[in-house]
């Protein structure tokens, strides 16, 4: 199990619904919420050493509450 699977995701800042990490076709990680899409930037990485900086680096936006919605108004 890698270091950051163990990181607990709070629950989203817009809707209070259930994060969680993806991972993209092996170039970058987000974080998206499952109810209502909101999603954090792409932390992209280039080599398995900067992998598991990308995925704390998504985990830690979405626990801080930066994050993307594309609701009514924005």
């Amino acid at each position: 199990m890698k270091e950051y699977e163990l990181i607990e995701l709070g629950e989203c800042p817009t809707c209070h619904g259930t994060g969680v990490l993806e991972e993209e076709n092996g170039w970058c990680f987000y974080v998206a919420c499952t109810d209502c899409d909101s999603h954090t930037a792409e932390i992209e990485y280039k080599t398995e050493a900067e992998k598991e900086t990308a995925a704390k680096k998504a985990i830690e936006l979405w626990n801080m509450g930066k994050v993307i919605h594309t609701g009514i108004g924005d």
